[in-house]
């Protein structure tokens, strides 16, 4: 398997799985399908399954049981892929297609951040709303707040993280359930509607929205970074073993994710669609139907399940851009910034939308959320399934034929429903618009099927793959050339570019052969962000090698050199790890940059010195 350094190895491997055993061990894998799971009961998958609740009873369950089979299927794909290869999704993306196809890939998937985090937007802001009454506008810019939040999670550390998503997936089941036991259903004909029935034209199009918003582009990017969170043994069977509890996770929170959407319909199936509210097809019109069925308290439910859905879906969101921006474009900014880019692409649209035609378009423009989802979906199931169908970097863990054949023919189920459903919402637009809007869409569908037409052909046409570095770093240079100095103890903040070179030259010259060097390099990928000490992804373990590379060379040119890794928050790791050394001298390199770089990119060296008591020589590189 080809083995380049990667930009994002995420949270891969960082929990530890190799010392349990028994229960345990299954429980430590336990996780990550949860945080994506959430994506499948996002408050845009709700209208659609009120529609069919309330439209035709019991008779669309089916649909979502076999929506449900389609996406276990391809999110076991997606993190076979980040098991096996140690890749997640933008990563194998980028190391594989030439750059321009890339760029658009890139492109394409962050508008399907937007759409997807609009969504949540607009669920937790209707949620607030049917909750305390606020104006929808209101709400809306309330859901900025959950920056914070987010960022307070990173803190907290991945496993807090994924308790806090299961606690809000609780509410939203527990929620559910209550409502359903009001409500009173027969048993009997929720079975029966297990069984596929034949559709009318109307019930055909519902159908195809809740398919079509079932699997979301995001969620396999996110599947396959988040796998990688736990620590296996890389060998053939640790890997079957990670497989194989990977997939017991995948079973159990994508199940509890149908029940919740099976939960929305069959509620609306009974308090609507037997009593005759059959037009019911909006969120806040059930809201508002809720009291006169199940009395005050159903309605006070439904609005903390929409809440805790839009909200453990953002955060999973931002993640998945956080995946997509590193995977992509080997660019890593400060979580705050990303969060801001990714909540203020779904705000500003919403706060236009509401603010000129009113609150009674929410609606109108959560569904538009969905379309445009739609056409990201392709762009990402057919790269995954020609990876892991590739026995050159998947090995013996490529999948078999008869599991490629299911995926193809799902893939190929998706495209065209969510091809229709497209059809369907853009079609009166069409009719209506002017010339050169139609020729600007038939130009913009004809790249986009272009597109989706390479990536199909593409490891047909490139038979010998050509794989490219992903690797966040530079790599350092091979043979150092140092002078020398004196100091004692001396700690050195490096960053694993073809500067510290010029670092290690300067912190040479200040000691002498009796001073003791101590080498430090803060991880700050994914993993290193949530598991702190915990980390051991790919890009911590390159990192680890880069370190033993350098003291290797160092040791050899007669210096007194040890080194460690540090993780998660850069400034308070290299302030800790100075003092804990008992350095009397700390080295670092500064890129000179200022303003607004430094609020992309972070400050470091002003914030460092102000911990320390130290003298530090700052190298500007």
């Amino acid at each position: 398997m080809h083995d380049n350094d990667v930009s994002l190895s995420e949270v891969h491997q960082s929990i530890e799985t190799t010392n349990k055993k028994g229960w345990r061990k299954v429980f430590s894998f336990l996780g990550p399908a949860y945080l994506v799971g959430v994506g499948y009961m996002d408050p845009g998958n709700w209208a659609t399954d009120l529609a069919g609740g309330s439209k035709f009873g019991y008779t669309l369950i089916w649909v979502l049981l076999m929506s449900n089979l389609m996406a276990l299927l391809l999110q076991g794909l997606s993190a076979r892929l980040g098991i096996v290869r140690g890749r997640d999704l933008a990563q194998a993306n980028r190391e594989t297609y030439p750059k321009g196809i890339n760029f658009f890939l890139y492109i394409l998937a962050e508008i399907a951040i937007a759409a997807t985090d609009l969504a949540e937007v607009l669920g937790m802001a209707i949620g607030i709303q049917l909750l305390t009454g606020l104006p929808l506008i209101w709400g809306v810019c309330i859901t900025v707040l959950d920056t914070f939040l987010l960022l307070y999670l990173h803190r907290l550390g991945m496993r807090k993280m994924e308790a806090f998503i299961v606690a809000l997936v609780a509410v939203i089941f527990i929620s559910f359930l209550i409502q359903i036991f009001m409500a009173s259903p027969d048993p009997v004909e929720i079975v029966h509607g297990l069984i596929p029935h034949k559709l009318t034209n109307e019930g055909l199009y519902i159908a195809l929205g809740i398919i079509g918003a079932t699997v979301m582009p995001h969620n396999l990017y996110l599947h396959s970074a988040l796998v990688q969170t736990r620590k296996i043994e890389k060998n053939d069977e640790g890997i079957k073993k990670a497989i194989k509890y990977n997939r017991i996770d995948s079973t159990i929170a994508l199940n509890i994710a149908f029940l919740v959407n099976a939960g929305i319909l069959i509620l609306a199936a009974t308090v609507f669609f037997k009593t005759g509210n059959t037009h019911v097809a909006e969120i806040k019109e059930a809201h508002r139907l809720l009291p006169g069925f199940l009395g005050n308290t159903a309605p006070i439910l439904f609005a903390l399940a929409l809440i805790a859905a839009g909200q453990s879906s953002t955060v999973t969101g931002t993640l998945a851009g956080q995946i997509i921006m590193e995977g992509y474009l080997k660019l890593r900014i400060s979580p705050m910034l990303r969060r801001l880019i990714t909540r203020l692409a779904a705000i500003i649209p919403a706060l236009i939308v509401i603010s000129i035609y009113g609150e009674d378009e929410a609606d109108a423009l959560l569904i538009f959320s969905q379309v445009i989802l739609s056409l990201q979906l392709g762009f990402a199931i057919i790269p995954l399934i020609h990876f892991v169908s590739d026995k050159k970097t998947m090995g013996k863990f490529a999948i078999k034929p008869l599991t490629k054949i299911f995926a193809w023919i799902i893939t190929i189920i998706l495209i065209y429903l969510n091809y229709k459903m497209l059809q369907n919402e853009i079609s009166g637009f069409i009719s209506t618009a002017g010339i050169g809007l139609k020729i600007l869409i038939g130009v913009a569908v004809l790249a986009l099927a272009g597109l989706l037409l390479y990536i199909v052909l593409h490891p047909f046409i490139n038979k010998r793959i050509t794989f490219r570095n992903i690797f966040m770093h530079h790599h350092a240079q091979a043979d150092l050339n140092l002078e020398k100095k004196s100091f004692s103890r001396i700690a050195i903040a490096v960053d694993f570019s073809a500067k510290d070179e010029v670092i290690l030259s300067h912190a040479r010259t200040q000691g002498n052969e009796h001073t003791i060097f101590f080498i430090i390099h803060i991880v700050e990928s994914a993993s290193a962000l949530f598991m702190g000490k915990d980390s051991h992804d790919y890009e911590t373990r390159a990192d680890q090698e880069m370190l033993d590379n350098y003291i290797q060379q160092l040791t050899a040119l007669g210096m007194h050199v040890s080194g460690s890794l540090g993780y998660h928050e850069r400034i308070k790791e290299i302030a800790r790890m100075t003092k804990e050394f008992d350095a009397d001298l700390l080295v670092m390199g500064t890129h000179g940059h200022k303003g607004l770089k430094d609020f992309i990119f972070g400050s470091t060296v002003d914030r460092v010195r102000h911990k320390l008591t130290i003298p530090v020589l700052v190298v500007n590189i």
